[in-house]
């Protein structure tokens, strides 16, 4: 009972700041969005002074870390948005208001062990960048090398765990009540893995190591560059990497006159991340533009390396087919592999789904990134997932993400750009390599060895169920909730009056 009062607390306070701040106007007033959804966008607002243009930014950053983590995606797509509401969020990448100095002085020896003048000759004590989790600082090590300090906020561990827990206890009941349609979204376990991320992000010795692996795999990629970590002055807490001098990809302006070339940029973007997830199955999944500079030698540089992800050889070679196909318009091979990655059930016909992927499909390809309709392909993407019975697939999620936002990065660079024409040589080039006649034989090889390895411990495993190639890595642990029955005291019409109630107390507090 205390734990839903809590969450129900929490999920009324956040729906007050936003209301506060004008931020469920769209909401309200969109057609679509369902009425006891629009009834409790109003029972938020009741009292609040909403003002005349929505602060997306200040409503987020008031909720927390969690929330502001949201706000950053979308921050790159004024496509979904609107250009006031993306240009209104940029400002949550790294505008937010930083923690006093000796705090961060306090945390920065705490984690390391020694005085800070052990380690720096000098650290600015007005950080260059002040995000959700972590702000920034620039200093100068004993050696005389110009390096970013990074160190996470004091408190930000528990926050997060706050909401999250808040997350999980929704989801868990939107999956319970919300019917078929909530079943086949998996909410639960989207959450599940939005942990997972979170507690890698939280881990500055985690996001270390990516930096040092990406950086060893861009080395192919002489265009797009990650600067180098100083483990000495690394730990849990505090990341150290060399200093970065460049211009945020926000700023296109300011790239123009100093000389570079947004369409180049976009282009080397777009390979780089190709390369990351089709090539080495390990990529940037944060790509934001105050993550990006243009160095002043033409080079792409990221930064914050707190969320990256990771599939296998499998998958990807479905991901480069699929997108070769949508390029091609071989929309045939494409459901082909969706039924072979097990995407969409057996019991659907293959035709049919190409047949539907061709109508979502033919009106974008060839198209400028600027003239295609993301509401409309949005739109029927998601009806091909519900009409086909497709489960929503939470181990790549990640992947989705990234690829809108750095669609979203590369269209502000260069809004003519065609993603598909960007991304066709490359596809073609690798998918050649690995789906070749050399590779194939040297798979067969390989396979062969692994095949006799595994026949002494055959036995043992005989009754396992082996996942088929290519499948999701082991999902993580879904955290148990108590879901309210609906037929218990505690059913609907109790939370709609505890949610009444709360609005009503939260009314009174803020108001008065």
């Amino acid at each position: 009972m205390a734990a839903a009062v809590t969450h129900l607390w929490r999920l009324f306070k956040w729906g007050r700041t936003l209301a506060r701040h004008g931020a469920l106007q769209g909401i309200e007033r969109d057609p679509l969005t369902p009425n006891v959804v629009r009834r409790l966008c109003r029972i938020a607002r009741i009292g609040a002074p909403v003002p005349e243009n929505p602060d997306y930014a200040a409503a987020l950053q008031a909720i927390g870390p969690a929330a502001i983590k949201l706000g950053q995606a979308l921050a790159t797509r004024p496509d979904l948005v609107g250009e006031v509401a993306a240009l209104n969020l940029l400002q949550l990448q790294d505008s937010l208001p930083p923690e006093p100095y000796p705090a961060i002085r306090t945390a920065i020896e705490t984690a390391l062990g020694v005085p800070v003048e052990t380690l720096f000759q000098s650290i600015d004590e007005v950080p260059v960048g002040a995000a959700s989790i972590a702000q920034v600082h620039r200093a100068v090590t004993t050696e005389g090398r110009s390096v970013a300090v990074k160190v996470l906020r004091p408190g930000v561990e528990e926050e997060f765990a706050r909401a999250i827990e808040t997350y999980e206890w929704a989801a868990a009941h939107v999956e319970v009540h919300g019917g078929d349609e909530a079943a086949r979204l998996r909410p639960r376990m989207v959450i599940a893995y939005f942990r997972q991320w979170v507690q890698r992000e939280l881990d500055l010795t985690r996001e270390a190591a990516s930096a040092s692996e990406l950086r060893d795999n861009m080395v192919a990629e002489p265009g797009f560059y990650v600067p180098e970590i100083d483990w000495s002055r690394t730990a849990r807490r505090v990341l150290t990497l060399e200093w970065v001098d460049g211009i945020k990809l926000s700023k296109r302006d300011e790239l123009i006159a100093a000389g570079h070339d947004p369409k180049q940029l976009a282009t080397t973007l777009v390979r780089a991340f190709l390369r990351q997830a089709v090539v080495d199955g390990y990529f940037h999944a944060d790509l934001h533009q105050g993550n990006l500079f243009a160095l002043p030698d033409g080079r792409l540089a990221a930064i914050d390396f707190g969320i990256m992800g990771r599939i296998n050889r499998q998958a990807r070679l479905w991901l480069a087919e699929i997108l070769y196909g949508l390029i091609t318009g071989n929309y045939r091979r494409v459901a082909e592999i969706h039924f072979e990655a097990q995407y969409v059930p057996p019991h659907h016909d293959v035709d049919e789904f190409a047949t539907a992927l061709r109508a979502v499909g033919e009106p974008i390809r060839g198209l400028p990134v600027k003239d295609i309709s993301i509401g409309r392909m949005l739109e029927g993407l998601f009806a091909i997932t519900r009409d086909f019975d497709m489960m929503t697939q939470p181990h790549l999620l990640l992947l989705q993400k990234t690829m809108v936002m750095e669609e979203g990065v590369a269209t502000a660079l260069d809004p003519d750009i065609n993603m598909w024409e960007a991304a066709e040589p490359f596809l073609k080039e690798w998918l050649r390599s690995e789906l070749g006649p050399e590779t194939y034989y040297a798979d067969r090889i390989v396979d062969a060895v692994r095949a006799f390895k595994l026949i002494p411990d055959l036995i043992r495993r005989i009754d396992s169920a082996y996942p088929p190639a290519g499948a999701a890595p082991p999902p993580p642990p879904i955290t148990e909730v108590a879901v309210i029955e609906r037929r218990t005291w505690l059913g609907p019409a109790a939370i709609s009056i505890l949610a009444a109630i709360a609005a009503s107390l939260m009314t009174y507090w803020l108001v008065t």
